[in-house]
């Protein structure tokens, strides 16, 4: 099956600040317990819908409107199952064609985009087979245009292609524009909120002389859109040197995203500068944070600083101790003093009262 790192990898395409309704669908062939279709439609990260081949029916999360009742069954009616005609039509030919023989399955993960200012996006749709993606297209309002960006081994003739581009702009496109827009609306206190990531920055020294890792953790952020970049000496470092950068859901419903850089020796000794900037929907401006490697000794000795720090200390502790010792024996003296005198004092005094 798809794993879901490649689906949320999909929903980046969708635009910060915009909303999205995607399809996920499954269609599964061999003896398995699962239905052999099935769908889950999601509203940006919320679960709205869920529809399989064993009642053909959509099961809703939020109970919606009885107004809408027979149009959502019917619409629900047109989009699965006709995925579901379509996926078996391509599975069908992956099996005389390419021998597949045994499980396998076959996925969709289609919808379409509300942009940030109320206006209908692009529809967007990927196949896969058995994990691997086979097919990736983008339809274009504005152009009434296909635009097949990974094509499927059946190609399509002038007739397929204006047949397919027809349900796009008159069934596909619109039904999921007006879906989207309706629980947008139901759903707006879950998937309209706003929460700013919290910061962490994180330094750990290698072993074996390794260098230093560094790491920025941005957590607790919702929505999901966030960007976050590593940057040395004011240039971004490349994806290659850095790891993590998936975009990982929390317990309570909100994200996070760290992103690590191992800073060798040689590299602490030539003092380049780290930081890392942020931008979230709910940060009023890019939020930059400084690394401090200075403290860090790449020769695996304490840095002056902290030499001196310790010195400071251990100079104030002999003075302590010193000043501690002089002050008890100058007290053990007086209480000599003291006991000699009350030794004698009592004998005279008793010996002048008389």
């Amino acid at each position: 099956m798809l794993k879901v790192a490649y689906l949320l990898s999909c929903l980046t395409v969708v635009n910060a600040g915009s909303h999205s309704l995607m399809a996920l669908a499954t269609y599964i062939v061999g003896q398995t317990p699962f239905p052999e279709f099935s769908v889950v439609v999601m509203l940006d990260d919320l679960q709205i819908v869920y529809y399989d081949s064993t009642t053909w029916k959509p099961v809703y999360r939020t109970k919606s409107d009885s107004k809408y009742y027979d149009e959502e069954q019917s619409d629900a009616g047109v989009i699965f199952k006709d995925m579901y005609n379509s996926m078996k039509t391509r599975d069908i030919y992956v099996k005389e064609h390419l021998n597949k023989t045994g499980v396998h399955v076959y996925q969709r993960l289609a919808g379409c985009e509300l942009l940030n200012d109320d206006k209908p996006g692009p529809l967007h749709s990927w196949d896969a087979f058995d994990g691997h993606c086979v097919e990736e297209l983008t339809y274009d309002l504005e152009k009434n245009y296909i635009h097949v960006k990974k094509p499927w081994m059946i190609s399509w003739d002038q007739v397929k292609r204006l047949h397919i581009q027809f349900l796009y702009e008159h069934d596909y496109h619109p039904i999921c524009i007006k879906t989207l827009q309706r629980y947008l609306y139901l759903e707006k206190n879950n998937v309209m909120r706003k929460v700013k990531p919290r910061v962490r920055l994180m330094r750990k020294k290698l072993p074996d002389a390794q260098g230093l890792q560094i790491s920025c953790l941005a957590t607790g952020f919702y929505p999901r859109h966030i960007n976050l970049t590593l940057f040395r000496d004011d240039q971004p470092v490349d994806d290659d040197q850095i790891t993590g950068g998936e975009i990982l859901p929390n317990g309570d419903g909100t994200y996070q995203m760290r992103k690590s850089l191992v800073i060798s020796d040689e590299e602490l000794r030539e003092g380049h500068k780290y930081n890392c900037t942020m931008k979230h929907l709910n940060l009023d401006n890019k939020l930059n944070i400084i690394f401090d490697t200075d403290k860090y000794d790449p020769g695996g000795s304490v840095s002056l600083s902290v030499v001196i720090s310790v010195l400071v200390l251990m100079c104030v502790a002999v003075l302590i101790i010193t000043a501690l010792i002089i002050w008890r024996k100058r007290h053990a003296a007086v209480q000599g003093s003291e006991t000699s005198q009350n030794k004698y004092s009592p004998t005279t005094c008793e010996y002048t009262m008389f």
